[in-house]
């Protein structure tokens, strides 16, 4: 039976994205014989009185596996429930599914857009499946999320490059990195690039105990230190800072100024902003991105609505979307990576 397909981006971008498109296109034409239809910009493209959507074919997606970003545009400020006006748009959205002759809406983002795509479920019936994405790694009931491990990598490489020009000038640096709520970036990154301290929204840090572990690297003749700073860190009796508003950003900053009363090095730092977002997939990504693209055909040709796509150990399952937006992802203080890093001597920034 001919079926259309639409497919959107949504929330911030990520590597890995245009591969899930290149995965659904593929599949839908090659082993169902279905037409897709691209939606432009996220739910945007559906909250407006004019739909904007393109046609997909297989054409269009040659070249697209090692491309970053998204050829189908995206927005993170697109919520058909509450507009830019502030209006519900949602009915607006439910009906242009419904001209265009979807018979699914495969919702491609984090936690944000999965939560909208539920709500469009429940709310009107639009059969749309969720394919999740972040380079946070914190939308639940996945171990992964496509755009975490390229963003690691490009955090990894920061905290390398760091260590020998720190190393070089006796210098604390600091690299500030992406991961909202969720320290998962900062963890890994930090693990694998040897830093010295980890700071995690996780784990509210103590400015003195951040302090005396640079000093006694220093005591034990090591003058320099490389401390990896997640956005969302916040010290002990402490806000989160706000670059602007909801914006995360400027805690390595902050904390660089408050080291400075404790030690006697200069501190720099390092925000690594938007780099983690571009450029081409990791072969990590590329991989996982084409199995979840593949896979959520399977739940549109079952008629399994209102779920999401998910990787368990090393498989592809379905979970429900409302288990998926249920509960965000963290990391466990008490997990294997942070007893890792203690066991290392890695400071987490812990009150002693």
């Amino acid at each position: 039976m001919s079926r259309i397909i639409g497919v959107l981006t949504g929330g911030g971008d990520c590597p890995g994205l245009n591969a899930v498109i290149r995965a659904v296109v593929k599949r839908a034409t090659r082993d169902f014989g279905w037409t897709v239809v691209g939606v432009e910009d996220g739910f945007l493209g559906l909250m407006e009185r004019e739909a904007r959507t393109r046609p997909l074919t297989p054409r269009d997606v040659v070249g697209l596996l090692p491309k970053g970003g998204t050829i189908l545009g995206t927005s993170n400020r697109a919520n058909p429930f509450s507009g830019p006006d502030g209006k519900d748009q949602s009915e607006r959205v439910a009906r242009h599914v419904e001209s265009l002759g979807l018979d699914a809406l495969v919702c491609v983002g984090g936690d944000g857009t999965q939560t909208i795509a539920h709500r469009l479920y429940e709310r009107y019936g639009v059969p749309v499946v969720g394919v999740p994405k972040t380079i946070d790694n914190d939308v639940a009931a996945t171990d992964y999320t496509f755009g975490f491990d390229s963003a690691r990598a490009c955090a990894t490489i920061a905290v390398d490059r760091l260590h020998s020009t720190a190393e070089s000038h006796d210098r604390v640096m600091l690299l500030e990195v992406m991961g909202r709520d969720a320290g998962f970036i900062a963890l890994h990154a930090g693990l694998a690039g040897g830093a010295d301290v980890i700071l995690l929204p996780e784990i509210p840090y103590d400015v003195a105990a951040v302090a005396d572990a640079i000093r006694r690297r220093k005591a034990r003749g090591r003058s320099f230190s490389v401390v990896v700073v997640a956005e969302g860190s916040r010290p002990l009796g402490g806000e989160k800072v706000y670059q602007a508003a909801g914006r995360l950003g400027g805690i390595a900053h902050h904390l660089a100024e408050a080291l400075q009363a404790h030690i006697d090095l200069e501190c720099r730092v390092t925000v690594l902003g938007h780099l983690q977002r571009g450029g081409s997939p990791t072969p990590f990504d590329r991989l996982l991105a084409t199995r979840f693209g593949a896979a959520a055909l399977d739940l549109v040709a079952e008629e399994r609505f209102d779920q999401m796509v998910a990787l368990s150990g090393n498989a592809i399952v379905a979970v429900s979307l409302e288990e998926a937006i249920g509960r965000p992802r963290r990391v466990d203080p008490q997990g294997e990576l942070c007893r890792t890093a203690r066991s290392l001597g890695i400071c987490l920034g812990e009150a002693t």
